[in-house]
């Protein structure tokens, strides 16, 4: 058995927060609303090209699952093309975000918070600076 690569990650919320998520991904992110299957549960799921790389839930009774364990969810990172695009977007929208360069490589990495406080990581090759 072998692992092959992710599949998605999923963000379960109430309803009236999902289209907040649901627009963020969407206009912020760049993601691509696409097919769900017919659950019995409301959602979305987003796509990165042909995958659905986000499945947005909604929370049975409307609430979002606490985290109480010793660990939590920090971020989703996202391989991306048009740095400067996608930074003149950021600052149209009024979303704030830091800039990070990884050490001994050409990558820089755009950090910033969804509408629900969840950590996104947009990573760029220095060739797309």
């Amino acid at each position: 058995m072998k692992v092959l690569g992710l599949s998605h990650y999923n963000l379960r919320a109430p309803r009236e927060l999902l289209d907040t998520l649901r627009a963020f991904y969407v206009e912020v992110v760049g993601l691509k609303c696409g097919h769900r299957p017919p659950f019995s549960t409301f959602g979305y799921w987003l796509y990165a090209g042909e995958q659905a790389v986000l499945h947005l839930s909604e929370a049975s009774g409307g609430a979002s699952p606490a985290a109480d364990g010793p660990t939590n969810f920090d971020h989703a990172a996202f391989n991306c093309m048009g740095r400067r695009e996608f930074e003149t977007r950021l600052a149209q929208l009024k979303v704030k975000y830091h800039v990070a360069h990884v050490p001994r490589t050409k990558q820089i990495q755009l950090f910033l918070k969804d509408p629900a406080g969840n950590g996104v990581e947009l990573n760029f090759t220095d060739a797309d600076a």
